[in-house]
């Protein structure tokens, strides 16, 4: 009997480990649940993401326009990037926004690798 009673003692035990936690009560009123959906999403911080970004973009954009594109504009014969063709194509706006992308990509970059070298997730 001593046996079957450190079995049913060790048989508790795992129940007791594998019982789930009792469900938290859902808040109540229009306002809390508002505030329990932004703390659980992070629907702030992702939204300030989102509208940095808008004006990174803005600011790189003009950076190309402004200071790249005038330089390749130096070192094509026309001089005027946008004008540029290849037999029927007019690659250089499309030029403009690769390099517009690959900026923004490089300062992103930057930005989440700093942001993990201070702990921020």
């Amino acid at each position: 009997m001593n046996e079957d009673e450190e079995a049913l003692k060790e048989l508790r035990e795992i129940r007791k480990l594998l019982e789930r936690p009792p469900a938290q009560p859902a808040p109540e009123g229009i306002m809390a649940e508002f505030i329990d959906f932004l703390s659980k999403f992070r629907v702030i911080g992702l939204a300030a993401g989102f509208i940095l970004s808008l004006y990174l973009g803005g600011l790189v954009k003009s950076f190309v326009d402004g200071f790249v594109m005038p330089i390749i504009g130096l070192i094509l014969p026309s001089g005027n990037w946008e004008s540029a063709t290849m037999w029927i194509f007019k690659p250089g706006m499309f030029l403009s926004a690769l390099i517009t992308f690959l900026i923004v990509c490089l300062v992103v970059f930057l930005m989440v690798k700093a942001a993990k070298r201070w702990g921020l997730e």
